[in-house]
């Protein structure tokens, strides 16, 4: 399950969103995930799930990956699907003690569930089509205007970047660790919560080191290479919007019109 973690990963490709600028795709993603949230009813959110989909289908992404994405977050899914059940109006279906099970709460339940789920493939496309360097460039850019309130927006872009750029990197480590210690014996699968837990030990110690020796020698190799931030450098590449990335963003902004339109004229749909 480990190696099956794609968070942070990024698949070079072809796609038409590869090819668009990260500032845009960052603005979209944006308006995208705020689109999720205004979702009121069933048929708003089949309409978000729908160009979900499209997108995915742009991006040339395999829903093989696009999956993985969704593995990591399975029990926080879950979890607030089965809060939701509680949380229901109406006529009980199942009573637990003081707890009742509704029609109403099912329905919120699968509703909310489809939700985060929906977010976090939204959300993973932004690293899937979007190479660190790229990713880098346009958060720095974005938050520009900050510097005019003494922020250092590059050092906040690169550490953005970095955290994202490690977590392949952390998961195959935790990945190796947990095979070196089953070797040795050590039983990670069975027994209660509590177990589980102290057999981790062995895991986060040598993580630890791991990661501290890992940043140690990323700080080294960065000021081998005279790196001093942001100020005076150029760009290898500079970041350009064309007529495409405008157009997708008037796509965009149309498909949250077209879901709040929906919520006002199926208010009485779940």
């Amino acid at each position: 399950m480990i190696k099956d973690i794609t968070i942070g990963q990024y698949f070079p490709g072809n796609s038409f969103i590869h090819k668009m600028d990260a500032r845009m795709k960052i603005i979209l993603i944006v308006i995208l995930i705020a689109s999720i949230f205004v979702c009121k009813n069933i048929i708003s959110l089949a309409t978000i799930i729908l160009a979900t989909v499209i997108l995915v289908a742009i991006s040339r992404i395999a829903p093989k990956t696009i999956l993985k994405s969704i593995k990591p977050l399975a029990i926080i899914i879950i979890i607030t699907a089965v809060l939701n059940i509680f949380y229901g109006t109406g006529e009980p279906l199942v009573t637990i003690g003081k707890l009742s099970i509704t029609a109403n709460g099912i329905e919120t339940a699968i509703f909310m569930a489809v939700r985060i789920i929906t977010l976090v493939v939204i959300s993973s496309l932004l690293t899937y089509t979007t190479s660190p360097t790229e990713l880098t460039d346009a958060l720095e850019r974005l938050l520009k205007p900050l510097k005019l309130i003494k922020v250092d927006v590059h050092s906040i872009a690169m550490t953005m970047t970095i955290a994202l750029r490690f977590i392949p990197t952390l998961v195959e480590e935790i990945d190796k660790i947990m095979s070196a210690q089953k070797s040795r014996g050590a039983d990670m699968d069975s027994g209660g919560l509590i177990h589980r837990a102290k057999a981790l030990v062995p895991v986060l110690i040598p993580l630890f080191v791991s990661a501290f020796r890992r940043a140690g020698e990323l700080a080294y190799a960065m000021e081998c290479r005279c790196y001093r931030g942001g100020d005076g450098r150029t760009k290898m590449k500079v970041m350009k919007m064309s007529a495409k990335d405008f157009l997708a963003l008037f796509v965009v902004i149309a498909l949250l019109g077209v879901i709040i339109l929906l919520n006002f004229l199926c208010k009485n749909i779940i």
